[in-house]
């Protein structure tokens, strides 16, 4: 069983891209987003939440928070209940 590599706040995901070589000839090659599993505090349950997500997204929860950073994104909030 295979995870889909997907921010689960931002549903990033891979980007297509070509990689170049010296003689200019392309290939398709894949830019996987920065995913990491993380633990964060969930102050209105008073517990920890364990999310897989973009090193991006981490930066914006440390800014606003979880809540503010799942409805910015619009994100559903039903994957925190987990």
């Amino acid at each position: 069983c295979t995870m889909s590599r997907r921010c689960e706040i931002s549903n990033k995901r891979y980007n297509n891209a070509n990689r170049v070589s010296h003689s200019n000839i392309k290939t398709k090659h894949r830019q996987q987003p920065n995913l990491q599993w993380k633990r964060f505090w969930l102050p209105e349950e008073k517990r920890w939440v364990r999310l897989r997500v973009s090193t991006k997204v981490m930066k914006t929860i440390t800014k606003y928070g979880l809540m503010a950073t799942i409805k910015r994104y619009g994100a559903d909030a039903s994957l925190i209940r987990k």
